[in-house]
């Protein structure tokens, strides 16, 4: 299906620009037409339909994934304020520590995170910023956060998932969790 998809996008593209061809070949034949006018013309609408054809077909991908990496190295990354020894029962039988999100918290939980999501740009491609804060309850501690940045979108449309690009790649809960939450035997969480 989305050869075939593949296969029209690029039909419709050529057929476009050999009607443009056509049309450029039979304005210059004309007797009374001044082909400087003309050729100059062409040239500015060929310039400004690759450009298009560039921008729409990858060019957004590739400027908005620069930006997610500028706003990555900007602020990007896990930072972790207080590491926390806990006994080997608090830890789950893979090595993680079960921490509720806010709304689900309870008041007998120890701790908790927020998920903030921040929209740069909406529609397609998407650019956002994502913020995980690991809390301790009884005094509203930051513990650690993770901050990054995606890009979803941008690709020529079709029956097929959008492309996505994030970093950095640990900016997750789990990973902040990981540092932060560590055994009383001194091991951290695996």
């Amino acid at each position: 299906m989305s050869g075939l998809y593949l296969l029209v996008v690029v039909g419709i593209w050529v057929g476009l620009v050999s009607l443009f061809i056509k049309g450029w070949l039979r304005l210059r034949a004309k007797p009374d037409a001044n082909r400087r006018v003309v050729d100059a013309a062409s040239i500015l609408l060929a310039a400004l339909w690759l450009g298009a054809s560039f921008w729409y077909g990858g060019g957004r991908k590739i400027y908005f994934d620069e930006k997610v990496k500028e706003l990555c190295a900007k602020d990007g990354g896990v930072k972790v304020f207080e590491s926390v020894k806990l006994p080997p029962g608090k830890f789950d039988k893979y090595g993680v520590v079960q921490i509720p999100m806010r709304k689900d918290f309870k008041p007998d939980d120890e701790y908790y995170y927020d998920w903030n999501i921040q929209y740069y740009k909406q529609g397609n491609p998407e650019l956002w910023r994502s913020h995980f804060i690991l809390y301790r309850a009884n005094d509203r501690k930051i513990l650690g956060e993770a901050i990054g940045y995606s890009r979803r979108g941008g690709d020529l449309p079709g029956p097929w998932h959008a492309s996505s690009f994030g970093c950095p790649t640990d900016a997750d809960i789990s990973v902040v969790k990981q540092r932060v939450f560590q055994t009383t035997f001194g091991e951290q969480g695996k």
